[in-house]
């Protein structure tokens, strides 16, 4: 006996039928489809994801006035669960997780046995044994290894939660209307959980824009109704969903990296000379070097005492209003100091900023004779621009509302 699904077409034929679908939606799909009047889709992790929805400026301009909306559910997502969670994420992250509270985030990296970096993210702690770890690239096999020995549980549960991150100034006010008491007592980066829909809801005062914002979690059933008491909340706090252009825009003014765009993963680098070390991509203020053991310990110090790192990762402002995006960064408009990996021109700055990978020691020092080399198309033609450019703090700026506890009632 054959078996026909509900359209009449056999089972066996609609199981095999999953190629014609490149990219799963996520449980927001239809709600982000509703809105999405540029019909701009990328591949974010498999996902049908929104690089822009109606207006990249105007989305961008969302997130710094009023309140942005970004579907953040193909982010992976790992519970790791029991009595030995904290041992083995000891083990593991180059920062101390025993410092880590319940109810409390931080943001975290670990490295191979070489002190290579193999990805970033948030790690949340959402009890004395249980925590979620969330990142760019899929690590479940190489964090089951790690937990060999060790009395814990690793489990991907990218698809069993929803998230969404809310991001703005009138983010906190939105969030209270819509009924989330208490919410005006998280501080920058604490996590609660609330109710919703007869079942939990997990907000965290965390966010990838550099502003007052917070990132929810949900089961993925209860996704859809999440988003609709959110933007029922947010009718007069002008809510905005946006897409991945106006997040990236407003990332690069916050100065935060993304894996494989603005370095590459030890398990990415197909060349020897690609990978990097905390220290080489700004993370190594979180390298514990008093922890007794973590994968990439005794590489990390070694290079540090030997003085061996090769790349330094540094903020610059560049000369004029053209953008410097993939610009060769040049030593004294001579020799070749690295390269660019993000770049704008800041709306809230008000200057022309980059993120820059470069070769040691240039970088080094804020006197530096560096200028960038900039293509940009002129009537049908590239013109070729030489820029100077100057190493600078990242942030590129800061918001004080970004950790106002309470936060104003915008």
């Amino acid at each position: 006996m054959t078996v026909h699904s509900h359209a009449g077409v056999p089972a066996r034929l609609t199981a095999q039928d999953h190629w014609r679908t490149l990219r799963r939606e996520t449980p927001f799909h239809p709600r982000l489809a509703a809105l999405a009047h540029t019909n701009d889709w990328y591949n974010w992790a498999g996902c049908k994801a929104p690089h822009s929805l109606w207006d990249e400026e105007l989305e961008y301009f969302a997130i710094r006035s009023q309140s942005a909306l970004f579907d953040i559910s193909p982010m992976v997502k790992y519970r790791i669960e029991g009595p030995e969670a904290e041992a083995c994420l000891e083990r593991v992250m180059v920062r101390n997780v025993s410092k880590l509270k319940p109810g409390r985030v931080h943001y975290t990296a670990w490295c191979d046995d070489e002190g290579h970096v193999l990805d970033d993210g948030t790690l949340f702690r959402l009890s004395e044994t249980k925590f979620r770890l969330c990142c760019q690239e899929r690590h479940l096999p190489w964090l089951l290894g790690s937990g060999a020995g060790f009395d814990v549980t690793v489990a991907d549960e990218t698809d069993e939660i929803a998230g969404l991150a809310l991001q703005g100034p009138t983010s906190f006010a939105l969030l209270r209307d819509a009924g989330f008491e208490g919410i005006e007592r998280l501080k920058a980066f604490d996590l609660s959980e609330f109710a919703h829909e007869g079942g939990p809801v997990t907000i965290s005062r965390t966010g990838f824009t550099g502003d007052l914002g917070y990132e929810l979690f949900v089961d993925a059933a209860a996704a859809l109704s999440l988003w609709d008491r959110l933007w029922e909340a947010g009718r007069l706090r002008g809510l905005r969903a946006i897409g991945y252009a106006a997040l990236n825009r407003a990332r690069i003014e916050a100065g935060f990296i993304v894996a494989n765009a603005d370095f590459v993963t030890a398990e990415h680098a197909v060349r020897a000379d690609r990978v990097r070390m905390p220290d080489e991509i700004g993370l190594g203020w979180m390298v514990d070097a008093e922890k007794p053991f973590f994968n990439g310990r005794r590489a990390i110090l070694d290079a540090r005492r030997k003085g061996t790192l090769q790349h330094i990762l540094v903020g610059l402002e560049v000369e004029g209003n053209v953008p410097a995006e993939h610009a060769i960064v040049y030593h004294a408009r001579k020799k070749e100091a690295g390269l660019v990996s993000a770049a704008i021109w800041s709306p809230l700055a008000k200057r022309n900023i980059a993120i820059a990978s470069l070769a040691r020691p240039s970088g080094d020092t804020r006197k530096d004779d560096l200028w960038v080399e900039i293509y940009a198309m002129r009537e049908q033609q590239y013109v070729k621009m030489m820029k100077r450019a100057k190493v600078v703090p990242r942030p590129f700026f800061k918001l004080n509302r970004r950790t106002a506890t309470p936060p104003a009632d915008f």
